[in-house]
């Protein structure tokens, strides 16, 4: 996986400065009440959540989140090269918190102006949703349903996470689990929630096994709005239609040529932690 340089004069403390007046045309600071910040004993990592693709989904985790039932379980099912699995109150597949169980929320359906594509084939296209790949339906097929949107579903590359499920496609529950490989069998087959943003160094640095004989753990798992300002981490990503992660696209598709994919890309963020900390 490649990551594209972040701009050596580049500072979040000028990026709020111009988001006061005009936003920034390569930049875009992420809602603190979609970023989950969860700390391991591997380190930090931050997700994006994007409840405009599964706001069922979103809403569930940070309810748990809220309720502190993530804090404590351990990642219980890592696997190389495909994933890393936590959030089951028992540390274990098949368990479920005591709230019901969630719709499948595999495709949402959302105006084309909300993301940019990449990749335009005469089946569909790939983009960002934010800072979360994904994938549609074609034009040619929005335009005979006649709705003025386009169906959308997340890519499963490297660093999504994604609700974990029975085998019933409505048995979603408190599960998730991070991509450590790109695994696109399992689109439009499991929910995705949203984009590793930071730390997707420390899910490949998991004990592996299923289960670990020595597992990690979430110690403790916060949505950013809820951190006192003073510890709050601030997210900055790069705004996929800008012009920095246009050239980062035509490298990238350069080097790739035939072999291109979505996966082979990854929106850049900067983050910013109080000194303090």
């Amino acid at each position: 996986m490649r990551f594209i340089a972040l701009p050596a004069a580049f500072a979040l403390t000028t990026l709020l400065s111009a988001c006061g007046a005009q936003a920034d045309p390569n930049w875009r600071i992420i809602d603190p009440e979609n970023l989950m910040v969860i700390e391991t004993t591997k380190g930090r990592i931050i997700v994006e959540l994007r409840p405009d693709l599964a706001p069922q989904a979103v809403a569930r985790m940070k309810q748990l989140t809220r309720d502190g039932l993530y804090n404590g379980l351990q990642f219980h099912r890592v696997i190389d090269g495909f994933v890393a699995q936590t959030g089951n109150p028992g540390n274990k597949d098949g368990g479920k918190s005591a709230l019901p169980n969630l719709p499948a929320e595999f495709i949402a359906k959302l105006k084309p102006d909300d993301y940019h594509a990449v990749v335009t084939r005469s089946d569909g296209t790939a983009g960002f949703l934010g800072t979360l790949p994904v994938e549609t339906s074609s034009a040619a097929e929005d335009a005979r349903r006649g709705e003025g949107t386009t169906q959308f579903w997340g890519a499963y590359c490297p660093g999504v996470v994604g609700m974990g499920r029975d085998d019933a496609f409505d048995s979603a529950n408190s599960e998730f689990f991070f991509m450590r490989g790109a695994a696109r069998r399992l689109d439009r087959l499991y929910t995705v929630v949203g984009m590793t943003v930071e730390g997707i160094e420390h899910t490949y640095a998991l004990q592996t096994g299923e289960p670990p004989a020595s597992p990690d753990v979430m110690t403790r798992v916060r949505i950013a709005a809820d951190i006192p300002e003073a510890e709050r981490p601030t997210v900055a990503a790069m705004r996929a239609e800008g012009l920095e992660f246009q050239n980062f696209i035509g490298v990238t598709r350069g080097e790739k040529r035939a072999d291109f994919s979505i996966c082979d890309l990854r929106v850049s963020v900067k983050v910013e932690i109080p000194s303090s900390q």
